[in-house]
């Protein structure tokens, strides 16, 4: 009992259990989420009319943004289920891939069936050599 009433180890046991549910955050995160890198992305938009779902704001997609993609908030997501295609397949872009997990896991239970998060983001894009686009 004495190990327990240690100071130093009660700190010890509460570093290491925070550490180890900061390591399993991630993936509990991203299930049900299918990821997709950018080369597979494209060849979904072309093969299949896939559409690239941008989540950020509307202040970042004008600064630039996927050629052709089309701009909801995540916050808006609930409003617009309407207007997204339910049988195509739909690549959710956030700035570096984590936020449209979440996304993508809303529009599946909404009864969108081909819905993939991009891996990576807009900044895999980038890093990528693809192009942007600007509005103004």
């Amino acid at each position: 009992m004495d190990f327990f009433s240690d100071q130093t180890n009660l700190l010890l046991i509460v570093v290491a259990i925070t550490a180890a549910v900061a390591l399993a955050l991630p993936s509990f995160l991203q299930r049900g989420a299918k990821q997709i890198g950018v080369n597979d992305a494209i060849k979904l938009t072309n093969n299949q009319d896939g559409l690239f779902l941008d989540i950020r704001s509307p202040e970042h997609f004008k600064a630039g943004s996927i050629p052709q993609s089309r701009n909801v908030p995540a916050a808006d997501i609930a409003g617009k289920m309407g207007s997204l295609p339910k049988d195509k397949p739909i690549i959710v872009v956030c700035e570096r891939g984590r936020s449209s997990v979440g996304v993508v896991n809303t529009l599946k239970s909404n009864g969108c069936e081909h819905v993939y998060s991009l891996q990576g983001g807009l900044a895999a894009w980038v890093e990528a050599g693809m192009p942007l686009a600007k509005k103004h």
